[in-house]
């Protein structure tokens, strides 16, 4: 699956791919075959990056057009 919002997300934040894969502790060669598609990203980097960017992982993973997260979960049930 290709993440062309990995790379707008990154792009609008003027980083590059190497700052990126910095942050998730991966290198740069990993980080561009999220963007591309070539390879899975873990859940643990999903949420990272969701977090950073703030953003929801269903956001980056096109399944809603709607870039604002969701609201934070409280600790009540």
């Amino acid at each position: 699956m290709y993440f062309q919002r990995l790379k707008d997300l990154r792009e609008d934040m003027d980083m590059t791919q190497q700052q990126i894969s910095e942050l998730l502790g991966i290198k740069q060669t990993v980080y561009s075959r999220y963007e591309r598609g070539f390879q899975n990203i873990p859940i643990e980097h999903l949420m990272k990056l969701a977090d950073f960017y703030g953003t929801s992982t269903d956001y980056i993973l096109g399944r809603t057009l709607v870039k604002k997260p969701y609201p934070k979960k409280s600790n009540k049930y």
